[in-house]
């Protein structure tokens, strides 16, 4: 079936005489907003197979009581009155009779502000997730703040990494970049029959593959967005996963083995052994910005070397065998080719790097690589595995890691901030560093990318959030929408974090970090200034 897009503008002429009389907004009452929303279920797009499969108005809800996923803590801040849409499009049959289709949520709030966020997924996606817009938004999410947001499975039904889809072209492209546009579009028409108008910016908001995605709002849809969070993006999978196997052949080397003779790469470092050298790390980095917290603000000083630790003799438990300390060194150091060049860049030591629990544990207990079985190679051909990423065509489809020519998107006036956690065991926070760097050179310099990007590198944060010591708490959202329609750039935004509760400290655009000023009291972010 040909699939028919309108744009916005178009939309708000054309679409509103689809719309059943019903749902155009003429009322403001609750009553009105109620019945504009389930009359929605009656809504199509000409020349396109849409189908609302639910529209129902949700109310408002008191601070406390809403959470954005099961296992998380309720918000603090009031939800609104909304209209909540499901829907579908782009249905088929596809590879070994499987179906699919894009299937997608979209919240409408009673009092919308005019704006429009795309929140990004995660994993291989394949879950369509409560549409909140949360993510790097501090206490309050897009949607309490009268955002219409919209989240998408991306075209494919499917948990954590299931890779299955990717049998299926049409699910692969829509997975690599098309469901982005596809479903922005949609979502834009569907706004602009509900209100009678569109939105007046767009913005994307995503972490992990929501980070990559939010790269494709800029590299592939520079018409569609206004302003963009990255976090932590997935931009070069098929490399960081080459990372995470050269660490894991490091620490298989040196680990002890089961009564099978399989490495334990996880016991490679007792607790004392990894106590001992988070302790160095602290006292060699932690002071160098000015406050000795466990928290490393200026990574860029930190000259930390585990060799510090080698046993001159016998192991003890103030020191580390060769053994050990040539395991962590190289596998931190990243992957080189045959010929010395950097396949994939190095993981910083950071205060998280030891973290263990819940979520994502730290490089330093052994690298955790997300798909494929256990990796117990004590051995690794870079060349090798380097030649088949790069012959994989769906890899060069979903990497954003080369892409830098974004001159239609900055030529708009268009706003992008990344972020990214020096603790991040998946993805090396230096990787996305790398990337703004090249993006600097490619569009004239520092002060050149400076005038439409930023990036903030974040102490003791593992991927795309939480840590033992660290403040990943902080309002991006607020910061792009101020750049992008005020023109106000965000040199430091203030974060906090529920691992130090009562601490704050700005969050400095690199290549400045929070230095401690020496006076006042050094658990508020006042105290520090933004210092390169």
């Amino acid at each position: 079936m040909k699939f028919v897009i309108a744009t916005a503008l178009e939309a708000a002429a054309l679409i509103l005489a689809v719309l059943p009389q019903s749902a155009q907004p003429a009322a403001s009452s609750s009553d009105s907003a109620a019945r504009r929303c389930t009359d929605l279920a009656r809504f199509t797009l000409p020349g396109s197979d849409l189908q609302i499969s639910k529209a129902e108005a949700v109310a408002p809800a008191a601070a406390g009581t809403t959470r954005i996923a099961p296992s998380a803590s309720p918000l603090s801040v009031a939800m609104p009155g909304y209209c909540r849409i499901e829907g579908s499009f782009e249905r088929r049959t596809g590879v070994a009779g499987k179906s699919y289709a894009l299937n997608f949520a979209l919240a409408l709030p009673e009092d919308w502000n005019g704006r429009f966020l795309f929140q990004g997924g995660g994993g291989l996606n394949g879950t369509v997730n409560p549409p909140f817009g949360a993510q790097a938004a501090g206490d309050a999410p897009a949607l309490a703040r009268g955002f219409a947001v919209v989240s998408t499975d991306s075209g494919h039904k499917g948990a954590g990494f299931d890779a299955a889809f990717m049998q299926d072209q049409l699910a692969a492209l829509n997975f690599a970049q098309g469901s982005v546009g596809k479903v922005t579009r949609v979502a834009k028409q569907i706004i602009a029959a509900y209100y009678g108008r569109p939105p007046r910016y767009s913005y994307f908001d995503g972490c992990s593959t929501g980070g990559r995605e939010a790269m494709l709002g800029a590299q592939r849809y520079p018409d569609e967005f206004d302003g963009i969070i990255a976090g932590a993006p997935a931009m070069e999978t098929g490399r960081s996963n080459i990372g995470l196997k050269w660490a894991a052949a490091a620490y298989n080397r040196a680990a002890p083995v089961d009564a099978s003779g399989m490495p334990l790469p996880a016991q490679l470092l007792s607790t004392s052994d990894k106590r001992l050298l988070m302790s160095r790390l602290l006292s060699d980095c932690d002071a160098l910005d000015g406050q000795k917290d466990g928290l490393i603000f200026n990574f860029g000083a930190c000259r930390f070397d585990p060799a510090e630790l080698r046993c001159s003799g016998p192991k003890t438990d103030t020191c580390l065998s060769p053994d050990q300390v040539d395991a962590v060194k190289t596998a931190f150091a990243g992957p080189r080719s045959s010929g010395g060049i950097q396949v994939y860049p190095a993981f910083p030591y950071d205060g998280g790097i030891a973290a263990e629990g819940s979520g994502i544990p730290g490089l330093l207990n052994g690298p955790t690589i997300p798909v494929g079985g256990p990796n117990t190679a004590k051995t690794m051909d870079v060349d090798a595995v380097v030649a088949a990423d790069r012959a994989n065509g769906v890899q060069d489809l979903v990497d954003t890691a080369d892409w830098t020519n974004l001159s239609s998107f900055f030529g708009r006036g268009g706003k992008i901030l990344f972020y990214h956690g020096l603790s991040d065991p998946w993805f090396s926070a230096l990787q996305s560093l790398k990337y703004y760097q090249n993006l600097a050179a490619a569009i004239g310099g520092a002060e050149a990318v400076r005038a439409s990007s930023r990036i903030f590198l974040v102490p003791g944060m593992g991927h795309c959030g939480g840590g033992p010591v660290t403040l990943d708490r902080f309002d991006l959202l607020s910061a792009v929408v101020d750049w992008t329609e005020h023109g106000k750039a965000p040199e430091q935004v203030v974060t906090t974090g529920p691992s130090l509760p009562g601490q704050s400290r700005p969050l400095c655009a690199w290549p400045a970090h929070a230095q401690y000023t020496g006076s006042d009291d050094p658990s508020r972010a006042a105290s520090y200034v933004c210092r390169e």
